[in-house]
């Protein structure tokens, strides 16, 4: 994934970099390090200028397409310990600066209570990004 995101980054490129679980990793109860050390390989010699150009989503692998999602409240958890991590690594003001979405079976029920978590910047929209009524309905939350 570092290679990736630095290829992106030398062509000009806005990636947005997406880290998550497995569901056995999320029942483990190593959920949080897991994503973490995700966090940190990828930004791997990723500089104070191109962190500025990233979004990070939060998608839990365990809620692509299942219809299951984290809590709005595990959510922003995780999303807070990226951006607590972000600012060790980069600064305080570069982590709030930074984007960082949720994305894992966003849709009309629970867009409200996801956008209004602190450390959750937007959504990350799959599924019902297909559907014009649910997308309607969650951009217009």
């Amino acid at each position: 994934m570092n290679k990736k995101i630095n290829a992106a980054f030398k062509i000009g490129l806005k990636p947005i970099m997406c880290i998550g679980e497995s569901l056995d990793i999320r029942e483990g109860g190593n959920a949080e390090e897991f994503v973490i050390n995700q966090l940190v390989e990828c930004l791997s010699e990723v500089d104070d200028e191109d962190i500025r150009c990233l979004t990070i989503a939060y998608e839990p692998i365990w809620a692509i397409g299942t219809g299951r999602n984290a809590t709005p409240e595990d959510a922003n958890n995780m999303c807070s310990a990226i951006r607590s991590r972000i600012k060790e690594l980069y600064g305080k003001k570069i982590s709030e600066e930074l984007r960082i979405l949720y994305g894992g079976s966003v849709k009309p029920s629970n867009i409200s209570e996801l956008m209004n978590m602190p450390d959750i910047d937007g959504a990350l929209v799959g599924g019902a990004s297909l559907k014009v009524d649910d997308f309607l309905a969650i951009i217009n939350y």
